[in-house]
This record gives C-alpha cells, structure tokens and sequence, in this order.
C-alpha cells in the first residue's frame, strides 16, 4: 500500500505542476518536460517519508521472496499450481488418444501435423533461383 500512495502522490504533483505551467500560458510538448522536472525535484524534497515507506515496503517483499522462494503471492501460486495441473491433465488426455498409442503391429505413431510444421520450419529449404 505504501508503494500505491507513493505514486498517487507523485501523480498529484505532477498534475498540479502542469496546471500551473498551463495557467502560465505554456503550452505543447515543452509543458510537459517542464512539469514533469518540477514533479522529480518538488516529489524528491518533500516526499521522503512516503518514498522511504514504499521502499521499506519493497525490500520486505524481497526479502519474504528470498526467504520463501514465492515469486507470488500465495493465493496466484496456488492458482498457477491448479492451472498447471489443469493443463497436464488434458495433455495426458490427448496422449491417452488412439494415434498415440504405440501397438505391436503398428511400430511407428502414426504423423503428427503440428510436429510435420514444426520440422518443416526448422529444415533449411533449397534456394530456388527465379531467373529460370
């Protein structure tokens, strides 16, 4: 959360910075640069304590990353890990399929168009000269 009020401050600084230089009468692309500079300068003075909380909140994140060896929250790990056994069970389905089993009298699966492409793809084809 600290990391959020960070960045709605800076937002607000930036928006105030731009409808003052607008009021001055500045105007395009230059506006921008300009408020965008005075947002940096006046959000580095007067917002330490917010900057310092939202970094406190980042490094405690990491560290609990580090620690734990979650790149995510719980909750999405668990989804991800439910997700992933969603989709190797359907894997498995389609392995299970007819064309895949490999019988006695039919020693050879029988062609896969997906893997067909995907060969073709990484087989250099011969240069054609279109002068013929």
């Amino acid at each position: 959360m600290p990391l959020v009020v960070y960045s709605v401050l800076r937002l607000l600084l930036f928006a105030a910075a731009l409808g003052v230089l607008w009021m001055l009468q500045m105007r395009g692309w230059l506006l921008v640069l300009v408020a965008a500079a005075i947002a940096f300068m006046v959000s580095y003075l007067a917002l330490r304590g917010p900057r310092e909380a939202a970094a406190v909140y980042l490094a405690e994140r990491a560290e609990h990353s580090r620690r734990t060896g979650e790149r995510f929250s719980r909750e999405i790990e668990d989804d991800a890990a439910l997700e992933d056994a969603a989709v190797d069970a359907a894997r498995a389905d389609e392995t299970g399929s007819e064309r895949d089993v490999v019988t006695p009298e039919r020693s050879e699966r029988e062609p896969d168009p997906e893997q067909d492409a995907v060969r073709e793809l990484e087989e250099p084809r011969p240069r054609q000269d279109r002068n013929q």
